[in-house]
């Protein structure tokens, strides 16, 4: 039976009963349902009181989020590449200069016992002279076997090497330093701590060659600050009086090179030279003379040297000619051309109590005799 307000036939299908009314406001759609927790209580729980119907579950946080780690590994990064940039930089610290040797240098000059051999034909020049089988330029100067050492590998020994062959090339060979008065292609593979002493040598020279001094003294470095003669840096010729006949420098020369210590390599070259020169202006059928070059060179070689190309040169031994005692030929060589002779009288006088070891009659002035052998037979 129905209650006393339903009709007699029932609530109809569809039709929400009274009880029902209070729940209308509740829908229960699919999203709803798909996002409800459920969470089974335990006894202990559903006996308490004060429990609520309703418990959050904490959100877990499993490692760190990823911006976090983005940032902890953008500064390991930085770090990283800070450390290495520091390390690797060719730019040396002021704070902490390296202590180099200076150059310690000799130039003697050779003299001939006559009148300078010449010859219009070179080739013939060149085959009746001891640098007949003379190679050119850097082929004659090979590396010699060479394996690494206690404290350097087999590339490091190969770069002292190199640099050391490179130096002797661009001081000896390039025509721009030998008549063109440029410096540049030899101070770039000087270790800067060198570089000083460099400039006090070959500018020294330049603003003695514009002043024109020929008084006591001149053409030679000022005393004090271990300067040396330009010539043992490099060969260079006085334009104003030779030219180069030939661009292809005849060279033949070796290399040795040893361990001093654990961070030191030392190289040894005894290179010999032969240039063919003429008179400045003169005309292409003019006759040409042999010039020769010995240096006996000592390099060293620390690990920043070896990686950033360049050199220590700490002895400088060179004997050229054919040379005249009477010239000055600390900053330019003065070669004796074909048919000339060397100016009458010797080295000037030595005195072993001169306090100035540059003076014209210092402890420096030394000369030498060329000897017959060394010149060509024409």
């Amino acid at each position: 039976m129905g209650g006393p307000g339903d009709p007699p036939e029932g609530t109809p299908d569809g039709t929400p009963s009274g009880a029902e009314d209070e729940y209308r406001s509740v829908v229960f759609d699919e999203s709803f349902v798909r996002a409800a927790r459920l969470q089974e209580y335990s006894a202990r729980e559903r006996m308490t009181d004060h429990t609520p119907a309703v418990r959050r579950r904490p959100h877990l946080h499993r490692g760190l989020p990823r911006q976090a780690l983005f940032l902890l590994l953008l500064i390991a990064v930085a770090f990283a590449t800070a450390i290495y940039m520091g390390v690797r930089t060719p730019y040396r610290s002021p704070l902490s200069p390296r202590a180099v040797e200076p150059l310690r240098a000799a130039v003697v000059p050779l003299v001939p016992t006559g009148k300078v051999p010449g010859s219009a034909d070179l080739a013939h020049l060149y085959a009746n002279s001891p640098a007949a089988q003379f190679a050119t330029g850097a082929e004659g100067i090979p590396l010699p076997a060479h394996r690494g050492t206690e404290h350097f590998s087999d590339s490091q020994v190969v770069a002292a090497l190199t640099g050391a062959r490179d130096y002797i090339v661009a001081s000896s060979v390039d025509p721009a330093v030998l008549v063109g008065g440029s410096t540049e292609a030899v101070r770039a593979l000087l270790d800067p701590g060198q570089l000083d002493q460099f400039d006090r040598s070959i500018g020294g020279s330049a603003d003695r060659d514009a002043g024109g001094g020929a008084g006591r003294g001149a053409g030679r470095p000022a005393a004090g600050g271990g300067d040396v003669a330009a010539t043992g840096w490099l060969v260079r010729f006085d334009a104003h009086r030779v030219e180069l006949a030939d661009s292809h420098i005849r060279v033949q020369g070796s290399l040795q090179v040893t361990e001093a210590d654990a961070a030191t390599l030392e190289v040894s070259a005894d290179p010999v030279l032969v240039y063919a020169l003429k008179p400045a202006g003169s005309a292409a059928a003019a006759p040409a003379s042999l010039f020769t070059v010995r240096r006996e060179l000592r390099f060293r070689f620390d690990h920043d040297d070896l990686r950033l190309h360049q050199v220590q040169l700490v002895v400088s031994t060179t004997g050229a000619g054919p040379l005249s005692c009477a010239d000055d030929n600390t900053d330019h060589f003065h070669p004796l051309t074909a048919g000339r002779s060397a100016k009458a009288g010797g080295p000037a006088a030595t005195d072993p109590f001169a306090t100035d070891p540059f003076a014209p009659d210092g402890l420096t002035a030394v000369c030498g005799a060329l000897a017959p052998a060394a010149q060509p037979k024409v």
